[in-house]
């Protein structure tokens, strides 16, 4: 069975350039994301085994999904790719749930090295 991936960020290539590295690495059907609400709104919807999720969008951010997630108890795999490569930001995203964190534009061997290195493929 393939995974269920969603990809979340405001960016049309961003989102095609996180899609491709994921879909290289795992079986994988991709759902897109425009906004962290639209984001939301689908994981009520139905259940996704990773989230690939950008940090800066319009609507609800990234923190504000992950903290949302929590809330929620939506129970999903989160890689954050953005280019706020703060180091608070990375310890605040991995507080709230993230696996890691990729730096943009995403690089398929970052994102391989985060799902392997938690298991999740």
């Amino acid at each position: 069975m393939a995974f269920q991936v969603l990809v979340c960020d405001d960016s049309v290539m961003a989102r095609k350039q996180a899609s491709k590295a994921v879909m290289s690495i795992l079986p994988c059907a991709v759902t897109h994301a425009t906004d962290g609400e639209h984001a939301l709104t689908l994981m009520s919807e139905q259940h996704f085994d990773l989230l690939c999720l950008d940090l800066t969008m319009p609507k609800i951010d990234g923190i504000g999904v992950l903290q949302q997630m929590r809330t929620r108890k939506i129970e999903t795999y989160v890689v954050v790719i953005s280019a706020d490569v703060q180091s608070q930001m990375k310890q605040r995203t991995a507080q709230l749930g993230a696996l890691g964190f990729i730096n943009k534009p995403v690089k398929t061997d970052a994102l391989a090295d985060v799902l392997h290195k938690f298991g999740v493929y």
